[in-house]
């Protein structure tokens, strides 16, 4: 049996040792460097540290659209090898592509290559006329489907790039329901320039200005076949504001897109003025295709357009090879910056729409963690002095591990980087007091049992194992509750369920196990012939 005891207590020790070692860096900061790299401090949530709580709404829809426009540059191309002549492919309101064909007598051969080259697409009921025949096609309701869950899973992807490359500690960043996203920004100072970031689709296109066509007359409505009008924005740098917009009169068609940029980086041209600038470069791939547009103009304009608004409309000189290429615009350098961090993480595949927004200041963070501390640290000296009072010398044991179940939850909380939050704290005080409540019902236990004439030893151990039972119903079913609001719910909800787990786990490996290794070293080891309780 003191064999037994003894790898007990050495278990206990350990306990006390490995949570003291994760939760000394939360404490303080004087550590060795091997210490502070190894172990993380606990992390305070957004209701505690203060920060930003946004809802957005990823606009499926666009990406569907998106999706078809890539089908239209498809078909045209494979048509063409298929030696397919047709009049044009249009997309009509961003949900259904209309092929018009030249000669209706390819039509059974277009049918195949249809169904050879583009399962994804179903075939809709025709427009018919005497002189025309055009199909129409839509994505059928799986490819749908899948595109809206693809587009919500790279968002989420993109804007957790986009965060970590922010620079914010700790984000929540996670999906909720079909298309919504939750972010959480703990400890953000600039939430505006927070906000730009995210909802900016980083859609980057090059495409070639018309110089040939009248601006004038597009402007009045007669815009050439293929051609669409942007316009190229002036911003005031110290304001922000908008200036000026310049139309220009672009092809529709997209001769390279931002998909293809292996880096971005903010520059500073030294020999215009110190302008900001950003530097990109392109994969193998994409510098092949931007060396054959810049040949094949040379003296042309390229359009660099992002989010359908002309950054820069430079002139080609000459072929421009090794895939490098300069975005010049009124920029600050700090949009500079942000722009280079959008271009890196990758465009949105959808814009996205913020329903919820929510600032925390650090001086309510502040406000929340002294008051909860302060009732955290009320209660346990309230239920301390109680067990003392009431138990003795068996309270006094019962008080020390609750002071090792607190140690352990907030080396848990350290060791798997959980972030402490308000409703956290509300998890670890109602912990406390069902930690006390499993003491309480092994000590009225061993009291029956002394009542009724047992020895110390056999008090003890029928104290324990008649207890046992009804403490392991009650923490189970408060661990599946916990486990429940913690799978279905959000923020708050989550903190509470991810501290009451932990807690209860940790209550009942020190009211069962710690305070028996106590109570089996006095009985078996020193002998006592009375129990304080």
């Amino acid at each position: 049996m003191v064999r037994n005891l003894t790898w007990r207590a050495v278990l206990v020790i350990l306990s006390i040792v490995a949570g003291i070692f994760y939760l000394i860096p939360s404490i303080t900061d004087n550590l060795p460097p091997w210490w502070k790299d190894n172990v993380d401090k606990i992390h305070l949530g957004l209701d505690l540290q203060g920060g930003m709580h946004l809802i957005t709404e990823v606009q499926t829809d666009k990406a569907i659209e998106n999706t078809l426009s890539q089908y239209v540059q498809t078909l045209e191309e494979v048509l063409d090898e298929e030696k397919i002549p047709f009049i044009e492919i249009t997309l009509r309101k961003g949900q259904t592509i209309a092929v018009e064909l030249l000669d209706q007598s390819n039509n059974e051969k277009f049918a195949e290559v249809m169904k050879k080259n583009f399962p994804a697409l179903s075939s809709l009921k025709p427009e018919t006329g005497e002189n025309f025949y055009r199909p129409l096609f839509g994505l059928d309701k799986n490819e749908i489907r899948s595109v809206k869950d693809s587009a919500v899973k790279q968002a989420l992807e993109t804007i957790r790039n986009r965060i970590d490359q922010f620079g914010v500690t700790e984000p929540n960043i996670q999906r909720q329901g079909e298309d919504r996203i939750l972010i959480q920004l703990p400890g953000l100072s600039d939430p505006e320039r927070a906000k730009r970031l995210l909802k900016q689709t980083a859609m980057l296109e090059f495409k070639l200005v018309n110089d040939e066509d009248s601006v004038q007359k597009a402007l009045e409505g007669r815009v050439p076949p293929e051609n669409e009008i942007l316009y190229e924005e002036t911003v005031d740098k110290e304001t922000g504001i908008v200036t000026a917009r310049t139309p220009l009169l672009v092809k529709k068609r997209t001769l390279l897109t931002g998909d293809m940029l292996v880096d971005a980086q903010p520059q500073i041209d030294s020999a215009q003025y110190n302008r900001p600038y950003v530097s990109i470069k392109f994969n193998a791939k994409g510098a092949k295709i931007f060396k054959t547009v810049t040949t094949n103009n040379v003296g042309k304009r390229l359009a660099i357009v992002l989010d359908n608004v002309v950054k820069s409309a430079p002139v080609i000189r000459e072929p421009i090879g090794g895939g490098r290429a300069q975005i010049e615009g009124s920029f600050t350098l700090e949009e500079a910056k942000d722009l280079a961090i959008v271009l890196r993480a990758g465009s949105l595949p959808a814009p996205i729409k913020i329903l919820e927004e929510r600032t925390v200041g650090p001086s309510l963070g502040k406000d929340s963690i002294d008051q909860g501390i302060r009732a955290t640290v009320i209660g346990s000296l309230l239920v301390l002095l109680f067990m003392v009072f009431y138990y003795k010398l068996s309270g006094l044991i019962a008080d020390l591990a609750l002071v090792l179940n607190m140690v352990i939850i907030f080396a848990v909380l350290a060791g798997f980087e959980a972030a402490l939050t308000l409703p956290g704290i509300a998890g670890i005080v109602l912990t406390l007091g069902m930690a006390v409540d499993a003491n309480v019902l092994i000590f009225e236990r061993i009291r029956e049992e002394l009542r009724a004439g047992k020895t110390i030893w056999a008090s003890v151990d029928a104290g324990y194992a008649k207890a046992f039972s009804a403490i392991f119903d009650s923490n189970l079913t408060t661990v599946l509750a916990a486990a429940i609001l913690f799978q279905f719910g959000t923020g708050p909800v989550k903190g509470f369920a991810v501290t009451l787990c932990v807690g209860i786990m940790a209550s009942f490996f020190t009211a069962i196990f710690v305070t028996r290794v106590v109570f089996d070293y006095f009985v078996l080891v020193k002998k006592v012939k009375s129990v304080s309780i």
